[in-house]
């Protein structure tokens, strides 16, 4: 057994590294090869599902690794791209994405099928039956009372096991991604992303995001995977910030590996601030080529801004806001009590549509004589044009005018390079200096998050999301951005 491994209890996960090492790739390899080896796959069909573009991590490592562990054993190996509701990836940024090149998935890995899950096909989903409407009541604490049914990709059902092969992130709808997520919503229905998105801009993402265990929205995504027939195994994995090298590796069944994948995130994702800023300018990787993925560099920042503040998205190559998803240019974007004080205006539309308009919107609050007001003011400085912006509710500026580094040089000012994997938020008071690595730090980072009730999908119970306090006067202030100092 090599260093950092770690064998929970029964019903957990094995652990390989941990928030303060960077594992060698030949760890990593060693580490699935002797995990996948002690599971009894020989003969059986096994679908392994996997991120797109969106999220990084080693994937053509992680797959490679999972490839020579499997590929003699198991009668059939598919790769499925759980895709939610994104676009689909191009040819080549697919093959660059799982590491096969212009020879094609059957040179690099031979004998593997890949599949994109063609969410907008019905045709792939096969039906595993319905979450009665009391049930959604007790894990939304009342929120919600809607019976929900539970489709699939029919790849899933067709595989005797299903392994989950991601990274675990900050996450604005269930508080960390990954694990069962991977199914529900990443090769999920409709219904189902809908009803657990609204459940989340319900609860808002500032209050959610980052927040460790059995969320409301992490609960629904359980159900619903615990629904999905034969065997479920996953490999969760924690990155190096801004590198391509891994913390962490877990592996066992999709709960606990999840478990131990998130604990290492929420002391290597989150990034603490002592006092709120006026102003964020989140810089937007190209990985986001739309609006609606690159919207995490607004809500992944939110919590550290002052109120009356201000978040600029700069993200010149983005041009569109969402192909995949036209409604936004009819709701616009709005805070959650926008849509709850005229739900028979909205109950219409896409419930996950609603959810990204609230999460890119952020906090705030709606009455008919006032209108609605914004915690903070939101800001695009892409390639959308302008009257297009304007069109859907948020402010515009001109990209070309803006020098990150100019605006570093202002001590009002955040610059966030990078963004939409780090969650930046304010460090509770009474914690330490060292930030992350302080256990009320970690504490605060596995606080719940209940729904509160009772509600059902027409009348909602909307706990009040969380208020920054006023920015600091003109002090550049220190980020603690390395947990492991």
């Amino acid at each position: 057994m090599h260093r950092g491994v770690v064998r929970w209890a029964t019903g957990g996960a094995a652990v390989v590294g941990g928030p303060k090492q960077v594992l060698t790739d030949g760890e990593v390899g060693r580490f699935v090869a002797e995990q996948l080896a002690v599971v009894p796959l020989d003969g059986r069909s096994v679908c392994v599902l996997v991120p797109d573009g969106t999220r990084s991590c080693p994937l053509p490592l992680l797959l490679g690794a999972v490839h020579s562990a499997l590929r003699t054993r198991v009668s059939r190996l598919t790769v499925l791209v759980a895709l939610g509701t994104h676009a689909p990836m191009g040819d080549a940024a697919r093959a660059a994405h799982l590491g096969y090149g212009a020879g094609g998935v059957d040179v690099r890995y031979p004998g593997m099928e890949v599949l994109d899950h063609a969410w907008w096909d019905p045709a792939v989903f096969v039906r595993l039956g319905t979450i009665p409407a009391g049930r959604i009541a007790e894990l939304s604490g009342g929120m919600l009372r809607e019976a929900l049914p539970v489709r699939v990709n029919r790849a899933v059902v067709e595989h005797d096991v299903t392994l989950i092969v991601g990274p675990v992130f900050p996450h604005e709808v269930v508080g960390f991604s990954g694990g069962n997520k991977y199914l529900f919503p990443g090769v999920s229905g409709q219904e189902v992303i809908d009803l657990s998105h609204w459940l989340g801009a319900l609860l808002t993402s500032a209050r959610i995001i980052g927040t460790l265990g059995a969320t409301p929205v992490r609960s629904l995504i359980d159900e619903a995977a615990s629904m999905v027939p034969g065997e479920r195994l996953a490999l969760c994995v924690v990155t190096v910030p801004g590198t391509g090298s891994l913390h962490s590796a877990a592996f066992g069944d999709p709960e606990a590996a999840w478990q131990a994948a998130a604990e290492v995130s929420a002391r290597s994702h989150i990034r603490s601030l002592r006092t709120p800023v006026r102003r964020v300018l989140s810089v937007v990787p190209e990985r986001y080529d739309d609006l609606w993925t690159g919207a995490k560099g607004f809500y992944k920042v939110e919590p550290v801004v002052a109120d009356g503040g201000q978040v600029v998205v700069y993200a010149p190559h983005i041009t569109e806001i969402a192909a995949t998803h036209p409604a936004i240019a009819e709701i616009g974007y709005h805070c959650r009590d926008y849509f709850v004080a005229q739900w028979d205006r909205f109950e219409h539309y896409h419930w996950g549509d609603l959810a990204h308009s609230t999460h890119l919107s952020g906090a705030g609050t709606y009455d008919p004589e006032s209108g609605e007001r914004r915690r903070v003011t939101v800001t695009l400085a892409t390639g959308i044009p302008e009257d297009v912006v304007r069109s859907v509710n948020l402010d515009y500026l001109d990209p070309a005018g803006i020098d990150p580094s100019a605006w570093a040089a202002d001590p009002d000012t955040l610059v966030v390079p990078d963004a939409g994997e780090d969650l930046y938020r304010l460090r509770p008071a009474g914690t330490g200096a060292r930030g992350q690595d302080d256990p009320s730090f970690a504490a605060h980072a596995s606080g719940s998050v209940r729904a509160q009730g009772p509600g059902d999908a027409r009348r909602h119970q909307t706990p009040r999301p969380p208020s920054a306090r006023s920015a600091a006067p003109r002090e550049k202030q220190v980020i603690d951005k390395d947990p492991k100092a």
